[in-house]
C-alpha cells in the first residue's frame, strides 16, 4: 500500500507525518515540524489577524499615514484569495520529505477552523448519501444563511440524537502547499485522496486507543504553538467541539486561561463534569498536568500515548515526541481504518482538486467527444477484428484446399502410371485378341497341312514364310508331281508358282513354291 503524508497547517505551524501500512502494522516513516512564513496562513485567519492588528493600532495614537487606505490594503493582502505560498515554505516542505519519492506518496491535507465549520443537523438521515448532503446544504442555508457547496459538505454521527455536519469555506492552504510541492518537483499534481478534519480524527484516535465508561465525560486538550483545541467525548462518542483558542506555547502566560475556556465550553456543550482529561500537542509538561489536577481533582489527567507503531526509521527524539504530531498521526490512523472498512469518518474532496488530478481535463463536450471516439474506436476495432477473423478463416480454407490439391496431385501422380498400364493392357489385349483370331486360322490351316503331309509321306515343306497376315509362302519337296496336283486341288486358295526337278539321293524329286491363303475355307467342297 502507498505511503501517506498527512499535512496539518495552522497559522505559521505545520506538522507532517508520513505513514505506511506494513504487514506487521503501521510504520511512521517521517515526522517534521515546520515554521511557515506569515503569508502561509489561511485566508480567513489571515484577514482576521490583519483587521485585528489595525483595530488594535487604531486604539492608540495613530497618524493619518497609519490610517491610510494603502496600509489597509497592505494588511489585507496577507489573506488574499490567490496569495501564493512563500517559496521558502515549499523548499522547507520539500526538505522535510528529502529521501522520499513524493510521487509515490498520497497527500492528505488536514483542515481545522476557520476553514471547517460545524453544524448540528436534526433531520432524517436516510440511506442515500447524495440526498442527505442536499438536505444538509438546505438546512445550513436556512439556519446560517450560508450557501455550502455539496462537495465541501459531509456529515457524521454523534452520541446525541442529532448528527454533526461539516462544511468548508475559504482557501485550503494545505492543498495549495501540496500543489506548490508538485510544481517544485516538476509534476503537474500530487495525489490527494481526501481532506480530513483535525478534530474528528483526533477524537476518533482517542476513543479507539482508550476505553471509557458510557457515563464518562472526557476532554481532549491539544496545545499548539499558536492555537489550542478542546474536544469533548461522552463515552466513546463525540460530544462537543469547542471553539479554537488563539493561545498556545508561544503566547501562553498562565494556564488559568485554559480552565476558564474549558468551563465555558462545558456549559456550551452540555458537559456536566470531566472524568478524563487527555493532553497532547506542544505542551505536555508536568506543570500543565498538575494544574489540571488542581482545577479538576476528580478527573484522570493523562498524556495521549502513541504506542504500537513501528518507529525504527525515526530518531530517538522524534520517536519519544509523537504527541507533537497527534493531529497528522490521528488522521493517518483514521484513513487506514476507513480503507479497512473499520470506520466511516468525514471526508472532503473539492471539485477543483478532483479536476486538477484528472489525467485528461475536459469540459462536458470534451467527455462527449471522448465517448464518441471510444464508441467509434470500438466500432472500427470490432469490424477490423471481424474482418481479420474472416481473413484467418479464409486463409485456413485456402491452406486446407491447397493441402487437398497437393494430395490430389500426389494421387494423380500415382494414377498416371496405372492409366498408362491400363492403356497398354488394352493395346495388349487388342493384340492378343487379334492374335488369338490369327492363331485360330494358323492352327486350322497348319492342321490341314500337317494332316495332308501325314497322309502323303512323299510331300513335305522346307520353309513356311508368311507374306501377309492371310497368306503364306510355302516351299518344299515332293517325290511325285501328282502329290502336288492333289494338294493344289484340295486347297483351292493355294496357287502353285513353280515346279523344278531336283533329284534327292538318286531319287526323283520336285522342288516347288506356292502361295497359300489362310482365310476362308481352303478345302475343296466334296
Amino acid at each position: 500500500m502507498k505511503s501517506i503524508a498527512c499535512l496539518y497547517c495552522e497559522g505559521t505551524d505545520a506538522k507532517i507525518a508520513v505513514l505506511s501500512k506494513e504487514k506487521t502494522g503501521i510504520r511512521i516513516v517521517r515526522t517534521a515540524s515546520l515554521t511557515m512564513s506569515r503569508a502561509s496562513q489561511s485566508t480567513a485567519q489571515g484577514r482576521t489577524n490583519a483587521l485585528a492588528e489595525i483595530e488594535k493600532e487604531s486604539m492608540g495614537s495613530l497618524t493619518s499615514d497609519d490610517l491610510s487606505f494603502d496600509s489597509l490594503e497592505a494588511s489585507d493582502g496577507v489573506g488574499q484569495h490567490h496569495q501564493l505560498e512563500d517559496t521558502s515554505d515549499v523548499a522547507l516542505f520539500n526538505s522535510a520529505l528529502s529521501g522520499l519519492k513524493v510521487t509515490n506518496i498520497d497527500f492528505i491535507p488536514i483542515v481545522t477552523e476557520p476553514t471547517v465549520n460545524y453544524h448540528h443537523y436534526e433531520g432524517p438521515l436516510g440511506t442515500n448519501k447524495k440526498k442527505l448532503i442536499q438536505a444538509v446544504v438546505a438546512d445550513i442555508l436556512v439556519s446560517k444563511g450560508i450557501t455550502a457547496e455539496p462537495d465541501l459538505v459531509d456529515i457524521v454521527n454523534t452520541n446525541d440524537k442529532t448528527s454533526l455536519a461539516l462544511f468548508l469555506e475559504g482557501d485550503i492552504h494545505c492543498v495549495g502547499l501540496i500543489n506548490q510541492l508538485a510544481n517544485y518537483n516538476n509534476k503537474r499534481y500530487l495525489k490527494i485522496p481526501t481532506i480530513k478534519s483535525a478534530e474528528l480524527a483526533l477524537s476518533y484516535y482517542v476513543s479507539k486507543t482508550n476505553k471509557f465508561f458510557p457515563e464518562d465525560f472526557s476532554l481532549i486538550v491539544y496545545i499548539g504553538k499558536e492555537y489550542s483545541k478542546l474536544i469533548f467525548l461522552e463515552g466513546q462518542k463525540l460530544k462537543h467541539i469547542g471553539s479554537t483558542l488563539d493561545i498556545g506555547t508561544k503566547n501562553l502566560h498562565t494556564y488559568d486561561v485554559y480552565f476558564s475556556k474549558i468551563l465555558l465550553e462545558m456549559e456550551n456543550g452540555g458537559v456536566p463534569k470531566l472524568d478524563n482529561i487527555i493532553i497532547c500537542g506542544e505542551d505536555r509538561s508536568e506543570n500543565l498536568i498538575l494544574s489540571f489536577f488542581g482545577t479538576f481533582p476528580e478527573a484522570n489527567v493523562t498524556e495521549l500515548k502513541f504506542d504500537g507503531f513501528d518507529t525504527s526509521l525515526l530518531n530517538e527524539e522524534d520517536a519519544q515526541n509523537l504527541a507533537l504530531y497527534a493531529m497528522p498521526i490521528s488522521v493517518g490512523i483514521e484513513y487506514y481504518d476507513e480503507i479497512d472498512k473499520l470506520h466511516v469518518g468525514a471526508n472532503f474532496l473539492p471539485k477543483y482538486v478532483q479536476e486538477n488530478q484528472k489525467t485528461f481535463q475536459f469540459a462536458w463536450h470534451g467527455y462527449l467527444l471522448v465517448a464518441l471516439l471510444f464508441i467509434a474506436t470500438f466500432f472500427f476495432t470490432f469490424h477490423i477484428l471481424s474482418n481479420v477473423r474472416q481473413i484467418k478463416d479464409l486463409d485456413y480454407e485456402i491452406e486446407r484446399l491447397q493441402q487437398r490439391q497437393a494430395q490430389d496431385q500426389a494421387l494423380a501422380a500415382e494414377i498416371n502410371p496405372l492409366t498408362v498400364k491400363i492403356n497398354a493392357f488394352d493395346a495388349t489385349q487388342g493384340i492378343i485378341d487379334s492374335a488369338s483370331v490369327g492363331a485360330g486360322l494358323w492352327n486350322k490351316n497348319l492342321t490341314k497341312l500337317s494332316d495332308f503331309m501325314e497322309r502323303r509321306r512323299s510331300f513335305w515343306f522346307t520353309k513356311i514364310e508368311p507374306t501377309n497376315p492371310e497368306e503364306l509362302k510355302l516351299t518344299g519337296y515332293a517325290l511325285s508331281r501328282s502329290v502336288l496336283t492333289e494338294f493344289a486341288e484340295q486347297n483351292i486358295t493355294s496357287i502353285l508358282k513353280n515346279i523344278n526337278y531336283e533329284p534327292l539321293r538318286e531319287k526323283s524329286a520336285f522342288s516347288f513354291s506356292m502361295d497359300f491363303r489362310m482365310n476362308g475355307d481352303t478345302t475343296k467342297a466334296k
